[in-house]
């Protein structure tokens, strides 16, 4: 890590390099291809359909960070570079190859616009938000998809070991996704059946068959939620502005039986103690979605707002947050 403010200053200015490196290589599938063993450049490059010297070159950079290892004419995995292969089970691949996307870095390019607007720059590119335009792109919804979820397998742990769901007989996972939050929630808690609510299109692409676990498709801005003892949204709220994470905690407080549990999970900001992370998460929601990271005090308004009362809050040994609220 740099010391000196110039090295900072440096290593910040060239971020981009690093980062759209590390993209490619993932979009190329470069880590696929290397094993257990070291792999020659010209036969990476054969198997990539690349350029060897600048592969070479991309790969040099990586492994100054510790993605692969130099290893004479080729090149070895590190636990990071093994993180890029498609078949790990945390696989990050998905992860880079979504920042990757045209549609994101069209609008990281534009992130000037946000800070001067504080409009997502992404509307400059798809006026009517991420979610329509990934429905339009559905190979881009597909990394997005399986990025989410890589993302959400690297959360899990913390957060089951921090929150306790066996209390609860039925939980409803809104804005769930493929599924990952829930299905691992349903392990940890044996006696519970869960419900699945997610858009029409991203429920009819689920291949699912899980005991405990039932589908419900809709739109929560539109449609009724349904009855649970629990309510779990994890990184759904700081998708959106006030008004619409209102819009969304209010159906849940509508659908919400005397005595139901909300659960929010996302990284909440915190003024005095600030997170890289978090922070990061935060300009990604200003230049994409349009939401933010909030404090906790803000999400409290917002569960105010919306007929809830926050309970506790608790903190896990990842970047997460939990924060509890229950009917007014």
């Amino acid at each position: 890590m740099p010391h000196q403010p110039h090295e900072t200053i440096w290593s910040l200015a060239t971020a981009t390099v690093r980062s759209r490196t590390l993209q490619v290589i993932a979009d190329l599938g470069v880590a696929d291809h290397v094993g257990d063993s070291p792999v020659n450049v010209e036969e990476l490059a054969l198997a990539c359909e690349a350029d060897a010297d600048a592969l070479e070159r991309a790969l040099r950079l990586l492994a100054a960070h510790g993605i692969f290892e130099r290893n004479g004419a080729g090149f070895a995995h590190t636990e990071g570079s093994r993180l890029l292969r498609s078949d790990h089970p945390m696989s990050m691949r998905a992860f880079a190859r979504m920042m990757g996307m045209a549609s994101f870095t069209t609008s990281f390019s534009q992130l000037g616009h946000a800070v001067r607007t504080g409009t997502p720059a992404l509307e400059i590119i798809a006026p009517d938000g991420l979610f329509a335009h990934l429905q339009r792109h559905p190979e881009e919804a597909s990394i997005f998809d399986e990025a989410m979820t890589a993302k959400a397998a690297g959360d899990l742990g913390a957060v089951l070991g921090t929150y306790d769901f066996t209390r609860f007989t039925t939980i409803a996972d809104i804005g769930g996704g493929r599924g990952h939050l829930l299905r691992a929630v349903l392990e940890a808690a044996p006696e519970a059946t869960g419900l699945l609510f997610d858009l029409p299109a991203v429920v009819d692409s689920l291949d699912m068959d899980v005991e405990r676990l039932a589908l419900r498709s809709g739109d929560f801005f539109v449609d009724p939620l349904p009855a649970a003892d629990a309510y779990v949204l994890m990184e759904v709220i700081h998708d959106w502005g006030d008004a619409q994470a209102v819009a969304i905690l209010s159906a849940v407080r509508r659908a919400a039986p005397s005595g139901a549990t909300v659960v929010i999970i996302e990284g909440f900001a915190d003024d005095e103690r600030l997170d890289p992370v978090v922070q990061t998460l935060d300009m990604i929601m200003l230049t994409i979605t349009g939401g933010r990271e909030r404090t906790v005090a803000q999400v409290g308004r917002l569960l105010g707002d919306s007929g809830l009362r926050l309970t506790r809050h608790l903190e896990t040994p990842g970047a997460l947050g939990i924060v509890e609220a229950v009917p007014v």
